[in-house]
């Protein structure tokens, strides 16, 4: 019997300075063709601020992605890959599983 697909939502959270490089890896692995991105937020978290403006210069995006079981597990490992890279940088990723 076959195995109903589950659906994921995949966030991903980063400064802008990596986002270059996460989609350098998304093409290299073939993955994330379909997405939505905001391209500029700003917050605070766990790597500091980033407000965009004079005192806290840097800013966020948001990537949003649906995908299937397989297309998840290679996202994470992405991630993974990226922030081995990045160490100092805000890379975060969130999932849900429907």
């Amino acid at each position: 019997m076959e195995q109903e697909q589950r659906l994921h939502r995949i966030e991903i959270v980063a400064n802008r300075s990596v986002e270059a490089d996460m989609f350098d890896i998304f093409k290299r692995e073939k993955i994330v063709s379909h997405y939505t991105k905001i391209p500029a937020i700003y917050g605070v978290g766990s790597s500091g601020p980033r407000m965009g403006d004079h005192i806290w210069p840097e800013e966020n995006f948001i990537l949003i992605v649906y995908c299937s079981d397989e297309e998840a597990i290679k996202i994470k490992e992405a991630v993974t890959e990226l922030k081995s890279f990045f160490k100092k940088e805000g890379i975060k990723l969130f999932e849900i599983i429907q």
